[in-house]
This record gives C-alpha cells, structure tokens and sequence, in this order.
C-alpha cells in the first residue's frame, strides 16, 4: 500500500541521516534504570523513534501523554505539587512562554544543553530550550512571480501586493511569533502598519492551514503566502500528502537576507519544577540535541535541527541555505500579548 511505503522510504532516510551523523545511538552515555513522564503536544509519528531510542540507551522508560498544548499547561498547573510531569515538550516560543507564565518550569544548568544549544534558542535563564527550528518563509506561484520581485517581509505590506496574499488567522500561532519578532525588530507603530498592509492586501479572508495557503497559491488564487517550509515539503513525492502538482508549483523565498535574515521559530522543552524524575529529565534533554537525535527530528518532520552539522531532510535542502534573524526566541513570547493586539487593530481576524 502506498502508505507503507512512505513510512519505509522515511525510516529509511532518517536511518540513513543517522548514520550520516558519524555516531552510534550507544555513545550516549548509559543511566540508571526509571521513569520519565513526558506531556507532549507534539504528535509526529516519528518522535516514537527517539523515544524508543533513549529507553533502549538508558533504560529509562518514558511515560507519555499527549495533548494540546494549553491543555497541558492547565493540566500541570491543576496537578500542583503532585504532578507527576517531568518534561513539557511543545512547539512555538509563545507556547512556551505561557508555560514559563505559568510558573511550572525550574532552571536547568546543564553544560551539554549550553554548548550544543545556540544562546538565541534558549531561555536566558535556563527555564527552556528549542530542540527544532522552523523557519516561517514567504512561498509564491512560480509560474506567476519571478523571485526577483520579492525580498522582504515588509514588502509583502506594499501596495503592489494588493489582492496577492493569502494567510492564516490572527488565531495562528505562528502568525502571532511572525508578528513578535517584526515587534523586537521594528517596533510597534511599523509593525501595526505591517499588518495594515498585509490585511489590505489579502486576496480573501483568512482560512485554513499554512497547507491550505499552499495549495490557494499553487492554484493561481493568490501569488504569495507566509508559511512554515515543512509544510511543503508534505506535498513532496513520497511524502504524507503527495501533490507533484501543488509542491512544483510553488518557490520557496527566504526574506530578509540583505539583513536581520529570516524568522525562525521553534519547538522546545522545559523542566516541570515539580518534577519527580528530575534528573532523568535532563538526560532526556541532552539526549535530544545529539546528533542522532536531531537527525530523526530533522528528517521526521522536515524541521531544521538546533544543532550544527546535523543532516537535513533532502527536500528541506533543496531549498537552500538562508541567514535566520537572531533574535532570541523568549522575546517572540514576551511580544506575544502585543503582537495579538495589534493584528486586532490592524482588523487581522
């Protein structure tokens, strides 16, 4: 079936981005036998791959449960001091900053976390730290635009895009980080007149995935959206949603290059401060930013790994190398409150 058929051809990759690593899944360290519980909002069928891996490396046996991410944070806030979450893994800055609002993270000191990690992709003060990269990039019609004609998130703002754009809601999350890091690096008025921009310039209300905004543009709807590159890389052959038509349709634009560079936002984890298996915890951790490790994040979920060196999803590579602005992730959450205010102003629904 051809189901299972992607599901080889992936484990084969990622088999394969593994051993491209140069390390064996048993150089890390062995642990003491035990538990961890880990409450995820991640739900990626490959994550099982680095989960069986550890426990086979550590004997420690992970304890899973699976939710949305504010779910989950309610959850441990309403446990207290009893909960039995060790770790929260979740996706994007702003989730991880509500859990950091929370209060339900404890610092963690951790050498391997400090050295493999880059300091913009993790907390200052050591309450969480990004295991994947996702960088949110403008895609366009490439029978319809040459890419000559793009080169800014600010552009898309312009005049000229009128009727052009199609985007999520004000509702997305990773809309509201695109928004936060226009907010650290250009302030608020310009940021609200950004979204002016791009509202005037929709070519109809928002709907939908980052997917569906893919696919308007590969039919001609519109010429350019803002969407996360794994997504396209979805409609690659072999791949869980296979569209040859859709995925050679579109070109991927990396703005920004001639300065700051391009948003990337993250997925990430922190310490539960009430954690009862708090050391395994951070094994756990360290474990995630090895080099095997990245590499099933990376060809898993076509996300780009936080650490350097680690092989790419060859459909993630085809779309070139890029700068990323550096600015650290925590502000994408501190702006989170304002970002949502402005695309509200700005009639962003």
């Amino acid at each position: 079936m051809p189901i299972k058929r992607r599901s080889f051809l992936r484990a084969g990759s990622i088999t394969a981005a593994i051993a491209a690593t140069g390390l064996k899944t048993n150089q890390v360290s062995a642990a003491p036998k035990g538990e961890l519980n880990l409450y995820s909002s991640r739900h990626y069928d490959t994550d099982e791959l680095l989960y069986q891996n550890f426990s086979e490396l550590t004997g420690i046996k992970i304890n899973r449960l699976k939710g949305d991410a504010d779910e989950l944070i309610s959850r441990i806030q309403n446990e207290g001091r009893n909960s039995p979450a060790d770790l929260l893994l979740t996706v994007d800055a702003a989730r991880l900053w509500r859990a950091e609002q929370a209060g339900i993270f404890a610092p963690v000191t951790s050498e391997v976390l400090e050295e493999n990690i880059p300091d913009n992709l993790r907390h200052p003060e050591g309450l969480w730290f990004s295991l994947t990269k996702r960088a949110r990039v403008i895609m366009y019609n490439n029978r319809q635009i040459d890419p000559s004609q793009l080169s800014t998130y600010e552009d898309l703002a312009s005049p000229k895009w009128r009727d052009r754009v199609v985007v999520r809601s004000s509702n997305n999350v990773y809309n509201q980080s695109l928004v936060a890091s226009l907010i650290a690096n250009l302030g608020e008025e310009a940021t609200e007149k950004w979204c002016r921009g791009i509202v005037n310039n929709m070519a109809r209300p928002p709907q939908g995935g980052d997917m569906d905004q893919i696919k308007a543009v590969a039919s001609g709807l519109a010429d350019v959206t803002l969407a996360n590159t794994y997504y396209l890389a979805r409609f690659a052959p072999d791949r869980s949603a296979s569209n040859p038509a859709i995925f050679n349709r579109i070109g991927v634009f990396f703005p920004n290059q001639d300065g700051r560079g391009a948003h990337v936002n993250v997925s990430g984890a922190g310490i539960v401060k009430t954690a009862p298996n708090r050391a395994n915890a951070i094994r756990f951790l360290e474990y995630l930013v090895s080099p095997p490790a990245q590499a099933i994040f990376a060809q898993g979920n076509s996300e780009y790994p936080v650490v350097s060196n680690v092989p790419l999803d060859p459909v993630i590579a085809r779309f070139g190398d890029f700068t990323e602005d550096r600015v650290n992730v925590a502000q994408l959450g501190e702006n989170n409150p304002l970002a949502v205010k402005i695309m509200d102003r700005a009639g962003w629904r």
